[in-house]
């Protein structure tokens, strides 16, 4: 990660953006995922180590995360979003 005085574009920052979002869909299903952090959470909240306050807050900001990104891209189309991330990533 750069220091906040370093010089950067808006391009390369957006680059990043959609190249990370191109490399999720190879990956899953974005759409899924904060169910799939809540199903796992609620399983370690079941255990001893689910007791932890620290892992609970980090639990939490993982499926608040996850999901801003479902709610952001989610009612594109996958190849809506593949075509974006490939004009972005071009430029």
């Amino acid at each position: 990660m750069q220091t906040e005085n370093e010089k950067t574009t808006e391009t390369a920052v957006m680059t990043a953006m959609a190249k990370f979002l191109s490399d999720l869909w190879f990956v899953d299903d974005f759409r899924e995922q904060p169910e799939y952090l809540s199903e796992i959470f609620e399983t370690i909240l079941l255990t001893e180590m689910g007791d932890d306050q620290d892992l609970r807050i980090k639990m939490i900001n993982s499926i608040r995360t996850s999901k801003m990104l479902a709610k952001a891209v989610g009612s594109f189309s996958d190849k809506q979003i593949e075509t974006a991330c490939n004009k972005i990533i071009a430029v």
